[in-house]
């Protein structure tokens, strides 16, 4: 730049001397040399306009220094540490030269300037040469534009064909050319050049047209790249196969006419097939919803530019087998639905409503860390990028349960104590409030059978015991961010999302110590500079022995309650957990845990309506749950949820819960069908040391000898729903109650049938009677008292 302005500058005044020298000697010619007087001023104020111009349009020192910024792909890496996605404004990777494979910067200066490393930025002997060739063939055979020119004007200039763009073009190549040297240039070029298919760099490209590296490519990978560079659209493969192996021959030809290779090494590579591999995932077919939550949450720490541009390496959490699993078991729960919903209205296909289709989410997690291991946010991302994972807010019904449990727990209850009065309205600020529950005819019940059972009154009974601030602080040290504090909120009128209330189990698998869920581990900035790590401290929220207790109670949901369909399907590893369905059967969820993964799905509407008459989560959501975890957890050893110090096994009465009396072995049972038995109601349960019963049960005589000899004949063996499996097929189900839990309703009716479902003793709840009954409703989305 300051070439041109001193160049104007001596010709503006070399030609005043002359103009002036001219006139003195030819005083007669005065008045025509004052017009070339006036002409010479005009000429060079003109040039030295252009030159400012051509000047103040280009980058200076400064600028210049910035020729090596560029935008770099965004990669994230799954929980293995391999390339699973990428953010992007281009899809650039940059390395340095070093590991650019030394036959890719042959094959480049081969095609694009075999001069590189004679010329000061600009070949006149090309240019000359290019000239010749472009008059030869009566069109534009041959550029003349040197790397370093490429370079100038891919990273400064416009693609405008005009003499003014190429004067800077020149001129800028000569400031780089004195600025860097000549490897620094071809570095920037090879990381900057465009080779297609959205692929910057040749690191991008080796990776994107080869799933291998730019230090690992081969010759003829190597020409075929090169040869993309002249008109990427026209000779990418992934366009043009056939093109782009005959722009491949012509590189091979101009290495062998440059010395870069033999003869025989350009034929063996002409013959080689051209194998493309994605080694971007750019197809991204599995963990849309994933991906966008992590894009998400960097925008928010980095902001748009960065995330786009900077180049970060960012480590999630992500199980690509599990993600797979988990869309896959989404994908099929739904189709299996909406059959159902077809054949309901008699349609020959299930059509799903195109504004409302039925939707479905999943979540599952490491219990121990919080790392988020699958996320489904819905069918289908490309049909709707709203993550009803992480941004739906819906009610849980019965699923909320637990944390009422988990607070009597806290508060010295144990799994035999007894919630009474279960036939007594509920006083309330709004007047009397009688929860709807199947369990009419049963005045009182243990925890263990309540939660089993998933009694209404009971757990509204409860929840006045223990109190509702109680629970409302336990809910949210567990995660839950918006907990109603009214009587229903037993029942789960409050409203959560998926990620909150598989969190929230979460801290019961692992032993009390809530892990806020995480989808990113840590990130490095593009040099590798850790610039954000993950905090995985976990808080204790509930003491070991309640999540120990708790899981207990939920171990008996799967095993034999309203999620026995887990055990139906093939899944049976120990396992907790609860299901939820709400009001008019509009929200089906269920939340289970192993020790070492917790699950959480959700099946609904978009605009709520009914899933399916009568359609529970124990017949919806818990075979989606069982179809992800058979998979998520296969080859996993049946493991037991670890036995924490404090707590005692003790012998009780299944009816009482408390120590056997004589009669607790042999009770008399009369079944659905009016049959009579005689059972033993005594079994093994754990109490925190000091909780455990003292009274003997007053329902069956006095002290047994069973009871006195307890202490020395297994008095504490472990309870079989913690640590068993069940054997010989699936136990038939314990019924939840109904929906509209807050109002009177009609009876429920057997599905399909219109008629009244048979009500299930007592009896039949307890010990799962031979008849095996579908499962009875459970409890439902309340409505205020």
């Amino acid at each position: 730049m300051r070439s041109l302005l001193a160049f104007a500058a001596d010709g503006f005044r070399a030609v005043d001397r002359f103009v002036f020298s001219f006139s003195r000697n030819r005083s007669a010619l005065f008045v025509t040399l004052g017009g070339l007087i006036t002409l010479s001023w005009i000429v060079a104020a003109g040039l030295v306009w252009f030159t400012v111009d051509l000047s103040a349009s280009m980058p200076g020192r400064e600028g210049l220094g910035r020729v090596g910024d560029m935008a770099q792909a965004t990669t994230l890496f799954d929980r293995r540490d391999q390339p699973v996605f990428t953010l992007f404004k281009e899809q650039r990777i940059e390395v340095p030269l070093s590991q650019i494979a030394p036959i890719a910067r042959k094959a480049i200066l081969a095609i694009e300037d075999q001069r590189f490393y004679d010329h000061r930025g600009v070949d006149a002997i090309r240019i000359v040469g290019s000239a010749i060739a472009n008059l030869r063939e009566g069109r534009r055979a041959q550029g003349g534009s040197t790397l370093t020119q490429q370079l100038a004007r891919q990273s400064f200039l416009t693609r405008d064909k005009t003499l003014r763009r190429k004067l800077k073009e020149v001129v800028l190549a000569a400031e780089l050319e004195s600025t860097y040297s000549k490897d620094e240039i071809l570095e920037l070029y090879l990381n900057k050049v465009y080779f297609g298919d959205g692929l910057h760099g040749i690191e991008a490209a080796a990776r994107g047209y080869f799933g291998t590296h730019a230090s690992e490519l081969t010759l003829a990978q190597a020409a075929l790249l090169a040869g993309l560079v002249k008109s990427p659209s026209a000779y990418a493969p992934t366009v043009n196969l056939d093109r782009a192996m005959n722009r491949r021959a012509v590189v091979l030809e101009a290495m062998v006419d440059a010395g870069a290779i033999t003869a025989d090494a350009a034929a063996r590579a002409k013959a080689e097939a051209v194998v493309l591999k994605d080694g971007l995932n750019r197809d991204e077919e599995h963990g849309g919803y994933f991906k966008e939550e992590v894009r998400r949450v960097l925008v928010g720490k980095f902001g748009t530019s960065r995330v786009y541009e900077g180049g970060l390496r960012v480590f999630t959490t992500l199980d690509p087998v599990m993600q797979t699993a988990a869309e896959s078991a989404v994908a099929s729960s739904i189709a299996e639905i909406e059959a159902k919903r077809a054949a309901r209205h008699k349609k020959a296909e299930a059509a799903p409503d195109e504004k409302n289709p039925l939707q479905a989410a999943l979540l599952a997690m490491d219990p121990e860390n919080g790392e988020v291991r699958a996320l489904v946010g819905g069918r289908s991302f490309g049909g709707s990028r709203f993550d009803r994972a992480t941004q739906a807010r819906r009610q849980p019904g019965s699923a909320f349960k637990p944390f009422v449990y988990a607070t009597a727990l806290e508060q010295g209850w144990s799994p035999a104590s007894v919630v009474d009065h279960l036939d007594e309205p509920i006083a309330t600020l709004q007047g009397d409030w009688m929860p709807e529950d199947e369990h009419l005819d049963m005045p009182e019940l243990t925890l263990r059978s309540a939660l089993r059972t998933s009694s209404n009154r009971a757990a509204a009974r409860l929840l006045q015991e223990v109190g509702i601030p109680k629970t409302v602080a336990i809910a949210k040290r567990l995660g839950v961010a918006s907990v109603p504090s009214v009587p229903s909120l037993a029942l789960g009128s409050g409203e959560v999302t998926l990620e909150e209330l598989t969190g929230a189990y979460a801290a019961f698998a692992s032993k009390g110590v809530y892990h806020a869920p995480v989808l990113i581990r840590r990130v490095e900035d593009a040099d590798g500079t850790v610039i954000f790590d993950a905090d995985e401290t976990g808080v204790r929220v509930v003491s070991e022995q309640t999540a120990f207790l708790l899981t207990s109670m939920l171990g008996d949901v799967v095993n034999a309650g309203t999620a026995w369909k887990a055990r139906q399907m093939g899944f049976t590893l120990p396992a907790a957990g609860k299901t939820g369905t709400t009001n008019d059967y509009v929200d089906a969820w269920f939340a289970g845990y192993t020790p070492n993964l917790v699950a959480g799905v959700w099946l609904g509407f978009d605009q709520p309506q009914t899933i399916l008459p009568g359609g529970y989560a124990g017949d919806l959501a818990v075979p989606m749950w069982a179809k992800f975890m058979k998979v998520a957890t296969a080859g996993d050893k049946p493991e037991a949820f670890g036995l924490p110090k404090g707590l005692i096994a003790v012998q009780v009465c299944r009816l009482s819960g408390k120590l056997p009396a004589s009669g607790c072995d042999d009770v008399e049972v009369v079944s659905d069908s009016g049959e009579t038995s005689r059972r033993s109601m005594i079994y093994t349960d754990y109490f925190v040391r000091g909780t455990e019963p003292r009274e003997i049960c007053p329902l069956h005589g006095g002290g047994s000898l069973l009871n006195k000899f307890a202490g020395i004949f297994g008095h504490h063996e472990a309870p079989a729903p913690v640590t068993s499996t069940v054997i010989g097929g699936p136990k038939p189900p314990v019924a939840e109650p109904p929906p509209s839990a807050t109002t009177a309703s009609a009876p429920p009716t057997e599905e399909g049938t219109g008629k009244p479902a048979k009500k299930r003793g007592f009896w039949s709840r307890i010990f799962h009677g031979k008849d095996k009954p579908k499962p009875a409703p459970e409890s439902s989305e309340p409505r205020q008292p």
